[in-house]
């Protein structure tokens, strides 16, 4: 028996001896052929197969249509964006825009350099992102290898479990107590039992609107974890922004968004903080357009008009302060102080959250006592 092969085909030739004669035959022996695709699914990474998908609110059209009123009639408050919109300058800027046929600045050098002169932290420690979301997303993807664990703090903002489980790490529930406070002695226990990379921290919280305080925080930053704070709501609470203290603290990254504060939710604007050593490797990783010429030029015309952006933040504030009154006054609900741009209630007995829902969808918003 005798083996050849032929341009990558296997050959095996025989000697067959006959009785009055010889001869040799050539058989073509081919690989087994693979096993039909039964669905393309064996396509994707298996712990995603298990991912429950994230929940999206009703876009806003979508809404209007259901509720069969004109959008302009309608005040949405089920994402807690900015219901007064960007400053009358946004608007102007994206109308001027020319030369949309080229790629965006990569490194979104004319927003960054805004964004330092508004809070006063220098350019060379922030990045802008398609939203925080992209930030959250970014930072796992850099520091979690699969299998390794974040902390959780629930309550709290569901985007840090979801990309926990898009990545493949863990997470490690460390609950609020019931005033919706840290409770930084578990959070302690949970770093030395099982050793997290990450823990997502965010103040004001949502959905209950409560602030970390500065001995939590600091307690928290002296433990061997990465803290990411995330103040998508900060400007509402009266409170100092952590952004500078990159500078100071190795193991901090401070989010922070346009989409309350500047009423640019649409347009998908965020940044954050990082310290020198950390931001050099997102640079890296991160999409190299990923923030558009839109977002960049409508972000960068906010902050120049600081006059409306304030007004604004004080009518939210103050409407905020006279709805908590108003909340108080109906019988089945019980309002939580909040230092954001919303307010969560508990719903008491004799109603439900579904139900309430309903009656304010298709009652003009209203809510008997």
């Amino acid at each position: 028996m005798e083996a050849l092969q032929s341009g990558g085909v296997d050959f095996q030739v025989s000697a067959e001896t006959g009785q009055d004669h010889g001869r040799k035959s050539l058989r073509r022996t081919l690989p087994p052929a693979p096993a039909p695709l039964q669905s393309s699914e064996a396509f994707i990474r298996p712990h995603l197969r298990q991912l429950a998908p994230y929940t999206p609110i009703l876009p806003f059209e979508i809404l209007s249509t259901q509720l069969g009123r004109l959008p302009k009639d309608i005040v949405k408050l089920d994402a807690n964006e900015n219901p007064y919109g960007p400053p009358p300058e946004v608007l102007q800027a994206l109308g001027k825009l020319e030369f949309l046929y080229i790629y965006p600045d990569p490194e979104s050098r004319r927003l960054r350099a805004a964004l330092a002169k508004d809070s006063g932290l220098e350019a060379e420690h922030i990045l802008v992102g398609c939203g925080a979301d992209e930030l959250i997303d970014l930072i796992m993807r850099c520091t979690l290898e699969p299998g390794e664990a974040i902390i959780d703090c629930p309550p709290t903002f569901t985007m840090y479990v979801f990309d926990a489980d898009v990545n493949g790490a863990k997470v490690i529930t460390v609950p609020r107590r019931l005033d919706f406070s840290l409770d930084v002695d578990g959070i302690r226990n949970a770093v030395k039992q099982h050793h997290p990379k990450v823990v997502f921290l965010t103040s004001p919280n949502n959905p209950d609107g409560s602030l970390i305080g500065e001995a939590d925080l600091l307690e928290i930053l002296k433990m061997p974890v990465l803290v990411v704070l995330d103040e998508a709501y900060i400007e509402f609470a009266g409170d100092s922004s952590r952004l500078t203290w990159v500078k100071k603290h190795e193991n901090l990254i401070v989010l922070r968004t346009f989409s309350k504060r500047a009423g640019l939710a649409g347009l998908r604007v965020g940044y954050g903080g990082f310290p020198l050593s950390l931001i050099k490797y997102l640079w890296r990783a991160k999409q190299p357009y990923n923030v558009s010429v839109a977002a960049e030029v409508a972000a960068c015309a906010a902050l120049e008009n600081s006059v409306y952006l304030e007004e604004v933040k004080a009518a939210l504030v103050s409407e905020r302060e006279r709805m908590f009154g108003l909340l108080q006054g109906v019988s089945f609900l019980s309002p939580f102080p909040s230092h954001a741009n919303f307010i969560l209630c508990a719903v008491k007995e004799g109603m439900t959250a579904a139900k309430l829902k309903v009656r304010v969808n298709f009652n003009y918003c209203q809510v008997d006592p």
